[in-house]
């Protein structure tokens, strides 16, 4: 995990001495613009759980998320994306059967650097930068209080821009993210340790504006 977060930081920092000399760089252009998306959260969960063993199961989530994207050139931009999800947790196939954890609260704030291509009104766009997820509200459910560790991820990206005209467009956008926590669930009898890994697939439709 830590080498996939420096090689996304090395990304970062050579695309933005790319976008300092890169030669199309021009004042000419609306350098801000802001989205606003509907996305539906996939986790793409595994586990591996001490003591009872077993895996995990996290629901899916349907969330409205808002980003901001500021252009150092005409293809170059960095978008920091904000959004925040419910999702519900469950501890499968344990000694004990079937426990479970509640539901808690994830707050992923991610910065990607991204390429745009200007196709005329149609723009694709890739981008990859790093995730850092906070979990907050957790609900123990069945057990005692269920505790997960903030930390950070990686986050790849893809999708496009489609211009209505030159201040509005629709956008369809799709991230993955490497997301993986350390869990501890306190069952009152004993403490159980995880690692759990989460991996989002993000796939979102909405609109945006320049200014």
């Amino acid at each position: 995990m830590k080498k996939i977060i420096l090689s996304a930081v090395f990304g970062i920092l050579f695309f933005s001495n790319a976008a300092a000399q890169e030669t199309t760089k021009t004042d000419d252009f609306k350098k801000w613009q802001a989205r606003f998306r509907w996305v539906s959260v996939m986790p793409n969960e595994s586990a591996t759980i001490g003591t009872i063993g077993g895996d995990v199961e996290i629901s899916k989530s349907f969330i409205p998320e808002l980003d901001f994207t500021y252009y150092f050139t005409k293809n170059i931009a960095a978008e920091l994306i904000l959004g925040t999800t419910n999702h519900d947790v469950k501890a499968v196939g344990t000694a004990l059967g079937d426990v479970n954890l509640g539901d808690v609260w994830l707050l992923p704030p991610t910065l990607t650097l991204q390429y745009h291509f200007n196709l005329s009104d149609f723009k694709p766009y890739v981008g990859a930068g790093v995730n850092y997820t906070i979990f907050y509200n957790a609900d123990p459910g069945a057990v005692v209080d269920v505790d997960y560790k903030n930390g950070f991820g990686y986050a790849l990206q893809l999708g496009f821009d489609y211009d209505l005209n030159d201040t509005w467009f629709l956008n369809v956008d799709a991230k993955y993210i490497g997301l993986s926590t350390n869990v501890t669930v306190d069952a009152g009898i004993a403490t159980v340790p995880a690692e759990v890994d989460i991996n989002p697939l993000l796939i979102g439709f909405g609109v945006g504006v320049r200014f």
